[in-house]
């Protein structure tokens, strides 16, 4: 069985900061890529960013240059770095992660319970 506990969410001021966490834990036996999504009220979930193993990062337009992704291998930890934010970053963040176990041979995909970010004055 895999976990994925994600931390580090909450209530900010537009143009605030927030660093979320993601540590994977379980039976592990590779981690592929790892990544955030958020769903805001009424609509779907998007992805936010995304990181390989190899450390390859892919951003949404609407944070590239305002999130920063990054992974500890060596934790099975993924961290979301968001500076500058804003109200439409609003949204519940779920963490990825396409894992490998004994239950399932091939990267299969797992996610966190969630963690609320709101940014408002």
């Amino acid at each position: 069985q895999v976990q994925l506990v994600e931390s580090g969410g909450g209530l900010v001021q537009p143009g605030g900061s927030l660093r979320l966490s993601c540590a994977a834990s379980g039976s592990i036996l590779s981690i592929y890529d790892m990544g955030w999504y958020r769903q805001a009220p009424g609509k779907q979930r998007e992805l936010v960013a995304v990181v390989t193993s190899g450390g390859i990062t892919n951003y949404a337009g609407s944070v590239k240059g305002r999130f920063t992704i990054s992974r500890d291998n060596a934790k099975n930890t993924v961290y979301l770095q968001m500076n500058s934010l804003q109200p439409e970053d609003t949204a519940v963040y779920y963490c990825n992660a396409k894992i490998k176990t004994n239950i399932h041979p091939r990267p299969y995909d797992y996610w966190g319970q969630g963690t609320q970010v709101t940014v408002s004055s």
